[in-house]
């Protein structure tokens, strides 16, 4: 009968018996697998180079951002009763600015409103249009509120600048502009214009100031 020790020695030199597990029956990737790994490279090469044509005809362009300003205004009417109502007529003139000579502006999403201590006299809209290269185009508003009715503080107000003969209104809206690229792209901008509108309410003629420019981001 054998030892202990030999049963021992016979089973510490057993020759290890391993197993290999095969993932895939042929080795080979299936050629779909392949087919998607190229389009997929395709597609990021050639959003890479649309990139690039974009930003080196961005550079070429180099486009000067266009402006939305307000050139001119008018207070054509004003007045206020006992009642706390206060009737107003104003000319607005907004003029988008397309400073950039070899490429053409798009405005749309235009929207400015139009309010005094808070209460809202109008919204000022207009349609999409294009600016030409190096050139502009006026937007003409005019705003009449038939009646707007006061806190006896906002009378108050009305009154001090009929004797200081300011009166303030203020603008606050947006509108967005895009330029063309080559074929490929397009830039965009939103033009942000807040200013306040300063007339002397004796004879409505407005009082220019260079703050009603429009800011881009």
């Amino acid at each position: 009968m054998p030892s202990h020790d030999h049963v021992a020695e016979r089973q510490h030199h057993r020759p290890i018996r391993r197993r290999l597990v095969n993932t895939h029956h042929s080795g080979k990737t299936h050629p779909l697998i392949w087919l998607a790994a190229i389009l997929c490279t395709i597609i990021a090469i050639g959003v890479v180079i649309a990139g690039i044509v974009v930003f080196v005809g961005y550079m070429v362009i180099h486009p000067r951002i266009p402006v939305m300003s307000i050139t001119n205004a008018h207070l054509d009417l004003l007045s206020n009763d006992y009642a706390g109502l206060l009737q107003t007529q104003l000319t607005i003139i907004v003029v988008a600015q397309n400073g950039n000579a070899k490429a053409h502006a798009t405005f749309s999403d235009i929207r400015f409103n139009l309010s005094y201590q808070g209460q809202r006299i109008a919204l000022m809209r207009a349609p999409p249009f294009d600016v030409p290269k190096n050139s502009s185009k006026s937007l003409n508003y005019v705003v009449r509120a038939a009646s707007i009715p006061l806190t006896p503080q906002q009378m108050e107000e009305v009154d001090e600048s009929w004797k200081r003969d300011v009166i303030g209104f203020d603008l606050k809206g947006s509108a967005r502009t895009r330029w063309r690229v080559g074929p490929l792209g397009s830039v965009k901008f939103w033009c942000n214009l807040e200013c306040q509108l300063k007339f002397h309410p004796s004879n409505g003629s407005y009082i220019h100031h260079s703050r009603c420019t429009s800011k881009s981001k």
